[in-house]
This record gives structure tokens, sequence and C-alpha cells, in this order.
């Protein structure tokens, strides 16, 4: 192990963009990254590895590090005995999910920081999540557990290979997906909307009590089962939990933005990370929800949560970071919380008196003895005095030191980002907006591609890995948005050509789906397919949402017959567990719904097609033509302008109406 000028140990991470295998460059134990020089090192030394997953946001994972890895005694124990990997779970998800099934399977929990011991061939056989470093809650310590494994190692393999093939072959089984039987039809979203009815926190909002996340993909679902049935109840679910959510710890009430879940039932005590995916999809939902109902509070909302992105989460190159800390100087969440003093103090003693009692800030606290902004009252709204505290305390609180913020660039979740810009685009006529998507397109093209492929990760101008089926999925879904709000068909063009490309890499030409690596991924002792959706949506949902739109887009039906395969292959999980299948369930509800092909011909920004793009249409694809669509269109065959103006034609399986100039006549249109 190296040493260099200013640090006392130094290990093979150094040289690694990621910031959290970056801020273990410098522990005493030897990490090296997940890769073939370690297993070799493993096979040549005779050692069982020691792979350690975790990401830079990871409140435990801060905690497991600063307890053993720094600990130079630890660490010679962990030397001596194993070779040990580092993992970024958002770089390397393709691991993290392998061990993770492998960690539920034979502990019944999992999480991060994730500790797997795998022989040099990559077979796990012991794991589990944080482990203390002395014995406590019922729990060995971390030391104990390395001794253990590695006279186990040395003394007992034979039985341990053996536990370790079983695995293997579990985890192969667990794999397999068998597609359900009989036809794809509305009784299953019907189905699924009671099981959300019946686990619904009616008090609270949301599903279930603590923990409580974000449901940002069962909400979207609701969303569009609301605007095919009129089901009051679906609609009253979703807008419930949105102002709840708004309202509660778990948003930033001075700077916007959501934090990653509520540990509590109520929306209050948050994990204090902010993750970019949760935004971005939830970003989506707060427009979907204004379109649907009018009520400016979730315009507020949505426009906050891009202000924030814009302001925090956008590097100028044109990409989305990814996470931002929940801690700051070594404390969870201290950027966050306020005492009354503090507030009276910045705001004088009436103005902060109003802001306190508006905000719920009282001397006892809410968090441990200090405050988390939160409004208790639901249906008001800040007075002029209150919304001018917001601004001077977002401006002090600006002094502070801020969380760390992990600057590298993921491409599936800038392409849920870019969906999210695209889409505010289009629902609030904003150019900025627009310009943003645009950029971050041009960014994903130019710096995380090589020789036409996706790469998965780009930090400081360097990019590295295979992308995944869900960079291509989101990305492609990001473009076709994208398309559908500018008119510039060089998105659709690039989807469709990411799509085809997914076809050919990912997709399993046995038993159907797509895989989550693709077939030039390094092997790994297992190649999964995922269709549950976790905190993003499963690459095989996505994909099954752009194959349906791409083919109603671009006439081909190739991609619809690719889409019901998958959504077949997740039906018979659906019918189990409806609420780990939100993205699933909207690209049935899509499939299933009588939709539309609608098609607008005339200068870019006129009034037809702001109708269009201000009102929520899930069940509709729409095609702008600006003049400069290319010929092989079919939608667009045969759509001149009306007398020079810009003219509509509602479509529906490729057979349209008659065309339409007068937006008086555009409800009738659409909905004849």
């Amino acid at each position: 192990m190296g040493m260099d000028n200013s640090h006392k140990f130094t290990n093979h991470l150094i040289t690694e963009t990621s910031p959290y295998l970056l801020q273990h460059a410098h522990n005493p134990v030897d990490w090296y990254p997940w890769g073939d020089e370690a297993f070799a090192k493993a096979s040549a030394e005779d050692k069982p590895v020691l792979v350690s997953i975790g990401y830079s946001a990871c409140h435990w994972c801060h905690v497991m590090e600063h307890e053993s890895f720094e600990d130079e005694a630890t660490a010679a124990i962990m030397n001596e005995h194993f070779v040990n990997i580092k993992v970024d779970m958002e770089e390397r998800p393709d691991v993290d999910q392998i061990y993770m099934s492998f960690v539920q399977m034979t502990t019944g929990r999992g999480g991060w920081p994730m500790n797997v011991f795998i022989t040099p061939d990559k077979r796990p056989f012991y794991g589990g999540t944080y482990f203390p470093p002395a014995p406590r809650y019922g729990m060995p310590s971390w030391r104990q557990i390395l001794k253990g494994i590695a006279d186990t190692y040395r003394n007992k393999r034979e039985d341990l290979i053996e536990s370790a093939d079983r695995i293997v072959g579990e985890l192969k089984k667990m794999s397999v997906v068998e597609a359900a039987t009989g036809t794809l039809s509305t009784e299953m979203l019907d189905s699924a909307f009671t099981s959300f009815t019946q686990t619904f926190d009616a008090v609270n909002g949301g599903f279930g009590g603590a923990p409580k996340f974000p449901a940002a993909m069962s909400l979207e679902f609701l969303l569009q089962y609301y605007h095919r049935t009129g089901d009051d109840k679906a609609l009253s679910i979703v807008t419930f939990t949105l102002e709840k959510m708004a309202r509660g710890g778990i948003y930033d009430q001075l700077g916007g933005g959501f934090h990653r879940y509520a540990v509590d039932a109520i929306w209050l005590v948050p994990h204090f990370e902010k993750m970019l995916y949760d935004n971005a999809q939830l970003i989506r939902v707060y427009l979907h929800a204004y379109q649907l109902t009018g009520e400016e509070f979730f315009k507020r909302i949505a426009t906050e949560c891009l202000e924030y992105i814009k302001r925090e989460m956008l590097d100028e190159s044109g990409g989305f970071y990814s996470t931002q800390d929940a801690d700051s100087e070594g404390v969870e969440g201290k950027f966050f919380v306020w005492e009354p003093e503090e507030i009276k103090q910045i705001l004088g003693d009436d103005a902060g008196a109003e802001f306190c009692a508006y905000f719920d800030v009282s001397k006892n606290g809410n968090f441990e003895g200090e405050n988390i902004l939160n409004v208790k009252t639901l249906g008001t709204s800040p007075s002029d005095c209150v919304r001018e505290g917001i601004h001077k305390l977002f401006a002090a609180r600006e002094q502070r030191i801020k969380p760390f913020r992990d600057e590298k660039v993921l491409t599936a979740w800038n392409g849920l980002m870019l969906g999210a810009f695209a889409d505010a685009a289009g629902v609030l006529g904003n150019k900025e907006y627009l310009q943003i998507a645009r950029s971050n397109a041009e960014f994903i093209k130019r710096e995380l591609s090589r020789d036409g492929r996706l790469l998965r990760t780009w930090k400081d101008g360097t990019a590295k890995l295979n992308g995944y089926i869900e960079d291509y999925a989101n990305v492609a879904d990001g473009l076709i948005e994208l398309f559908q709000v500018s008119g510039e068909f060089e998105h659709l063009i690039e989807a469709q050509r990411l799509t085809d490309l997914m076809i050919t890499e990912f997709w399993d030409a046995d038993n159907g789906g797509f895989f989550f690596t693709s077939n030039d991924h390094e092997e790994l002792v297992v190649r999964n397919k995922d269709f549950y959706d976790n905190a993003t949506p499963s690459g095989n949902s996505v994909a099954a949402d752009v194959l349906l739109k791409l083919a109603k887009l671009t006439g081909d039906a190739k991609y619809e017959r690719f889409a019901i395969t998958v959504l077949r292959l997740a039906a018979s999980q659906i019918r189990r567990h409806p609420q780990g299948f939100g993205r699933s369930l909207s690209a049935l509800e899509f499939h299933l719904a009588e939709t539309k092909e609608i098609v607008v011909v005339g200068e870019t920004g006129n009034e037809l097609e702001r109708a269009i793009l201000a009102k929520y249409r899930p069940d509709s694809v729409v095609l702008l033509d600006n003049g400069n669509a290319p010929a092989e269109i079919p939608l667009l065959t045969d759509r001149p302008k009306v007398d020079g103006k810009a003219t509509l034609y509602v479509c529906r399986n490729f057979v349209c109406s008659r065309p339409v100039t007068d937006i008086a006549e555009l409800d009738a249109v659409i909905n004849g």
C-alpha cells in the first residue's frame, strides 16, 4: 500500500472517479475497485473477497467507514485475510442487484452498506449490511465476523463452497420469470387500484406506515387510472398525498426539492439526502396533478423542484449531478434545521413569530431539540410576511456549510430528469426548461456515448462503464418526451436508434424480456432481469413504455410486440404485488387505453400546440410538425395545413379525423 505526502495511506481507489470510492481512497484498508486485478490477486493468494457496497449519500456507510474502515487494527485483519473491493452501487447496480438478492435471501433484510464475502470466482457465501465495531444489538462485531469467516475459509472450505454453489443455483432460479397466461386486461388495473386503496393512509397520505417513501410511480399510475375511469377516489389519493408530502419535512420548504424518504408515517422527519431520481419523478407527478386539477399549489411545488435542480444539480456542461448528502459537518440534517431564536434574529421578533407559527417551529423542537420546517395546516398559503421570511432564511442558510454533493452524472437518472424538464417545458410553456432539456440530451450524446453505445457514468470529463438496460430505456423515454414538446425529430430518431440497440444487446431471445446487462458485459454469477421498481423504475417497465410510444409515433408494429411480451412477463408478478410495479402498470394503462396520435402542423408555439401540451393526455402521443419532419413518418403523410393556418389531426390507430384549425373545436374532435 502506497503513501503520499498528505495522507498516511493511499489505496487502489485513488484513480477512480466515483466520489464514494474516492472517500475511501485513504483508508488503511487496501481497497480495490471491482475488476480483474482484484480477482486475480484473490486467486493467486487463495483468499476470499470482501465486497463492500454503498453510495456517497448513505449515512450508515459513513458510520461504518469511520468505525471500522478507518481503524488500522481492523484494516490489518481485512488486509491479511481478504482481498477487499469497494463498489459504488450507483455505478455498478449489476453487482449490487446480485449480492443484494443474496443478502435478502439469506438474512431476510437488505440495505447499505452491504458487506458480502465471495469466492475468487464471485460466488457469495456470507453477507449482511452494517456491522458494529463492538458486539451490540445482538450483532457480532465486524472483527468477529472477519476472523470467523477467515477461519471457516481456511478450515471448512468444502462446506462453504457447497453452500456457495447452492446459493448461486437459487439466485439463477430467482432470475427466471414466467409469462402470465391469458389476455392483458383492465381487470388487472382494477385489482391494482383496489390494492392501493387498501394500503392508502387516509390520515397522512401515502401508503402504509413508517418509513414512508414518496411513491411517485404508484401515484402516476393512479392519475392515469383516474384519467381513464373517472374514479374520483384515485385522484383524491394522489392530491391528498401530494399536499401532505409538500407540506411535510420531507420537502425542503426553503430551497425546494424532496428528501429521500420520511423515517415516520407523517412525512415530518426525512432521511435528509436529496436524490436526482426522486425529484425527477415527483416533478412530473406534481405537473400532472396541476394539469388535472388546475391547482396552483401543485404547479408551485413542481416549479420549486425544477429551480432547485437548476441551481444545485446542473453541471455547466449540461449533465445533472446525482445526490446531495444527508450530512453536513458530520451531522445528519444539520444544514436544514432551525431554532426559533435564530429565526427571530434574522427576521425580527414579530415576523419571526409569524414564521415560526406557520412552519411549526417551537422552543422544544420537533427533531432532536431542533426544528424541521413543515406546515401543519392543509390548504393554507403563506402570508406575504412568511414568503419574505422564506427568502431571507434561504439566503441565511446559503452561508452554512452545505452537504456534500456527489457530482458524478449517471445516465439513467439523467434520462429521468431530461423527461421532467421536457415535460415541464410543455406543460408550463417554459423556454428555459426546454433549453435545459435540449442541453442535457446533447450532453448525453456527446459525453456519455462511445461508438454509438451508452456509458453509465461521467465525472470531470471522464465517462466509463457499459450502460445498463435502465440507461438506454430512461434516455430513450426522456428523448421521446423532448421530441413531443419540441417537434425536433432528431430526438425521436435517436430514441428509436437506442431502442433498436436495446433490442439487439439486451433482449432475451429464448424467454423474452430485457436482461439488465448487455450481451458483451462482463460475466457475473447471474444475468438478471429486473421488473420490480425500486427507487427508480425497472428497466423493463420503462422499456415497455418506450416501445409502446414508439409503435404509435413511427407506425412500426414490431415495437408493440416486444412491449406486450414484457408486460406479460411482468403481469404474473403484478398480480401478487401491484405496489412494486407502478411503472409497469402505467405502461399497461397506456397499452389498454383507447390511445390517440395527435398531429399538429404549423409554426412552433402555435395556439393549438400550446393547448395540446398544456393538458394531461396520458393516452396520447403528440407529433408537432413545424416543417422539418422526415418523409418516413407515416402519421405525417398527407397532413397539410388548411388555409395556411396551424392544423390539428387526431388519429386513432393511424385513422385520422377531419382537420381542425379552430381551437374551439379541439375538445370535440379529441373526445369524439
